[in-house]
């Protein structure tokens, strides 16, 4: 609770210090960068424990609208934040059976057909920009870092070896509220992005032999910015 309380308090005087010193103007172009955005990712669960792998293709879907506030008179440099949808999936050789208390089971790639979660959030992105554009151009190299918090408001398991299909939704064990932080690279239409989650997926967790499940993720994809 302090690291959030430190980090609303860190956001709340950007925005103070910008705004006495005058940075925060209106220009005669009144120009922004605020976009809707669409990224793809490939997500990779880090911090494993031994003998459990990741499977297949992970994919992850994140769509929204980010506000900019530029901090400059040249307005190639801002503070932005938004709001989203994001939907991960993650292909694991972990069996997760039942679901209060869930069981959690490292199992050989042989022995399933199908075994993932997927996950569903609501995301708060926040970022610093910095780029190379004009109100006359959006044609524009861009580096944008920042932080984004994510709650999880669906969940969903899914395991099948052809002769059990096991289907639990809304899983108790997770870390709902998850946090990192981002970067986007990149010219015009193509971007890079890049996600890199600061806690752990599930919430104290372990293994059928006692492996702590503290996984975090990566998410590595392109990101395309909409005016």
């Amino acid at each position: 609770m302090r690291f959030y309380l430190y980090f609303i308090f860190y956001l709340n005087f950007l925005f103070t210090l910008a705004a006495q010193s005058g940075l925060i103007t209106e220009s005669d172009s009144l120009y922004r960068e605020d976009q809707f955005y669409v990224t793809v990712t490939y997500n990779t669960l880090i911090n494993l424990p031994k003998n459990v792998s990741q499977n297949s293709f992970s994919p992850g879907l994140h769509l929204g609208f980010i506000r900019d506030f530029p901090i400059n008179k040249r307005r190639n440099m801002a503070l932005a934040f938004g709001l989203g949808y994001s939907f991960n999936s993650y292909n694991h050789n972990i069996r997760i059976s039942e679901s209060n208390p869930s069981i959690y089971t490292i199992i050989d790639n042989s022995n399933f057909a199908k075994n993932n979660f997927s996950l569903h959030f609501l995301e708060v992105p926040f970022e610093f920009r910095w780029r190379t554009s004009s109100a006359e151009s959006h044609k524009f190299w861009r580096i944008y870092t920042g932080f984004k918090l994510g709650y999880i408001v669906g969940s969903k398991s899914v395991f099948n070896n052809g002769l059990e299909s096991i289907n639990i939704k809304n899983l108790t064990d997770l870390n709902r509220l998850q946090y990192g932080i981002t970067m986007s690279i990149g010219y015009n239409t193509w971007n890079g992005f890049i996600y890199y989650g600061l806690n752990s997926v599930f919430n104290e967790v372990s293994t059928t032999d006692l492996q702590p499940l503290d996984m975090s993720t990566l998410k590595i994809g392109l990101i395309f910015y909409i005016l």
